[in-house]
């Protein structure tokens, strides 16, 4: 990332900053910008881990939010944080993932810009797992087995954002990730951690498994691009990797890479997954600069 790109000497507000795309994303962020990070903290040890990384933190419950110990206003907002738990609460899955980023942008709508982070979970399931998913693509939300809440918690969160964008006059980007991943984790880990223990890969019956995977790297080089898209209404934009791979062809690369033999099954607990068509994140934010190989190598090193 050139100096034109960088986020530098701002307050930025991160969400989630515990998380699996956050912690690496706000961490680097805070080398050359005041970040805040705010989420519940039940466990007190991320939040050690996001203050030694230089995240200044507070304990904000995004259910009913108490904002007093946050400064008054921020440059930029980084919306993370999402609840992503089994069981069929859908009322607070919609409480606090829709609900929840309304009250955040009303509370801080004098920003310069936000990012709010969906998931392409929220497009109807394709059939053909080889067609490139566009933004203006039908929505239907895929009922993941591990949250059956979430994709429908997302397309509501889409709207109240959409909605915020307009009513506060805040410019915003809605960003459809696809498969994060890298050395703090992600799906390709979990399917590492899965070859590791010899149990088998699910993958949905009669489907083809093809997603885009992007690397941790990408994600903090396009932040700042993405933001300086954000516009009223709301950019809606895929955020996935250039480069599409099968989970097949996944997994066996990374079984491969540790000695590992690894079996593919068809299940109904496989996830549901997207290839993206990132013509609009490109014209936005550029072309990804970490293959998918590389990463995977990087994150195999990293994790092993």
């Amino acid at each position: 990332m050139d100096n034109s790109t960088r986020l530098q000497g701002k307050r930025i507000l991160v969400t989630g900053p515990a998380g699996q795309i956050a912690f690496p994303l706000a961490a680097r962020l805070a080398t050359d910008n005041e970040v805040w990070g705010i989420a519940r903290f039940s466990d007190p040890a991320t939040r050690q881990r996001c203050e030694d990384a230089g995240i200044r933190t507070a304990v904000v419950d995004l259910e009913s939010p108490d904002w007093s110990t946050l400064p008054e206003r921020f440059d930029h907002l980084l919306h993370l944080a999402a609840i992503i738990e089994p069981g069929e609460d859908y009322n607070r899955s919609i409480r606090i993932n829709a609900e929840g980023t309304g009250r955040l942008m009303q509370r801080f709508r004098q920003a310069e810009s936000a990012l709010v982070m969906s998931t392409c979970g929220v497009y109807a399931s394709p059939q053909d797992g080889n067609r490139a998913v566009v933004e203006n693509d039908p929505l239907g939300g895929s009922p993941q087995p591990y949250a059956p809440t979430y994709c429908v918690s997302k397309i509501a969160q889409e709207a109240v954002t959409r909605f915020a964008a307009e009513a506060f006059e805040l410019p915003t980007t809605i960003a459809r990730m696809n498969a994060a991943y890298g050395d703090n984790g992600g799906l390709a880990a979990i399917y590492l951690d899965m070859i590791l223990a010899d149990l088998p890969i699910p993958v949905l019956p009669g489907r083809v498994s093809v997603g885009s995977p992007i690397h941790e790297d990408d994600i903090f080089a396009q932040t700042p691009l993405l933001l300086a898209g954000a516009g009223v209404p709301a950019t809606i934009v895929n955020w996935g990797g250039d480069e599409p791979v099968g989970t097949e062809e996944l997994c066996r690369y990374m079984a491969r890479q540790v000695g590992k033999e690894v079996a593919i099954v068809e299940s109904d607990a496989g996830i549901h997954q997207y290839r993206l068509d990132n013509s609009l994140r490109t014209q936005l934010a550029g072309t990804c600069r970490v293959s998918w190989q590389t990463g995977v190598d990087r994150m195999i090193a990293a994790r092993q």
